[in-house]
């Protein structure tokens, strides 16, 4: 039996320590390497003969990195958050021009991609929404990729754009959230939590809430695991858990 090659980056994080250790455990994969800060990707990766890489780093370095491991021969499976829509489709252009197969994964929890795949059915019927997502007080930035990406999804599903009935005034900038494709989104951080997402819909005297919790980081291991196998069969890079479903 064949084994998948796989190299953890961003090992010394707290999710990198989790992937060393459902890694280690998986019969059908093989850690090979592990590298953080300071060390150099391209050559471990060369060194290591890994053919897939698990970046959970930050998304100061993450284009950077992706380059590295595309250009090295390997298939990256992403779960760092923080990439903009014109940075996935830069990152899919270059999978693409070295023909090579890759994962970007905003949440590798099944049940957040069950979560966000049951509020964009939603959206069909309840076009007014909100985000609201609650991470660790140590995520450093806002939103996250899973509101971002839930957001995108609303917004293609919905049948017609949220009215506005009144023009808002913020007393407070800032106290209505962010906003994407005329969807707001919450931000919240707070010792004590993990990964936490809900979404609000609002319709003629009712409302629908959609909500999704990880209690320890090991919840996305399955999905990170997963993704090393799937994307070795892959002739793209694919935004999104879902996709290997």
């Amino acid at each position: 039996m064949s084994f998948i090659r796989v190299l953890i980056n961003g090992s010394r994080g707290r999710m990198g320590q989790e992937s060393v250790k459902a890694v280690t455990e998986d019969p059908e994969l093989d850690l090979v390497a592990q590298t953080d800060l300071g060390d150099n990707l391209s050559d471990t990766i060369k060194q290591a003969q890994a053919q897939v890489v698990v970046d959970f780093t930050t998304a100061s370095v993450v284009m950077e990195n992706v380059a590295e491991i595309i250009e090295s021969g390997a298939r990256p499976v992403i779960g760092t958050s923080g990439l903009l829509p014109e940075q996935v489709s830069k990152l899919q252009e270059l999978c693409e021009k070295h023909n090579n197969g890759g994962v970007i994964a905003p949440n590798f929890a099944v049940g957040a991609v069950l979560m966000m795949k049951y509020a964009q059915d939603a959206a069909k019927y309840f076009p007014n929404a909100e985000v609201i997502e609650l991470h660790h007080d140590r995520k450093a930035d806002a939103p996250s990729g899973t509101a971002i990406k839930t957001a995108n999804l609303l917004a293609e599903s919905r049948k017609s754009a949220h009215e506005k009935i009144i023009d808002e005034k913020e007393i407070l900038p800032g106290a209505r959230g962010a906003e994407s494709q005329d969807i707001r989104i919450h931000s919240v951080r707070l010792p004590g939590m993990v990964a936490h997402q809900e979404v609000i819909f609002g319709g003629k005297s009712q409302t629908l809430k959609i909500r999704h919790d990880s209690i320890h980081r090991d919840s996305f291991m399955p999905g990170v695991c997963l993704a090393c196998k799937k994307v070795m069969n892959l002739k793209e890079l694919v935004y999104g858990l879902e996709h290997l479903l």
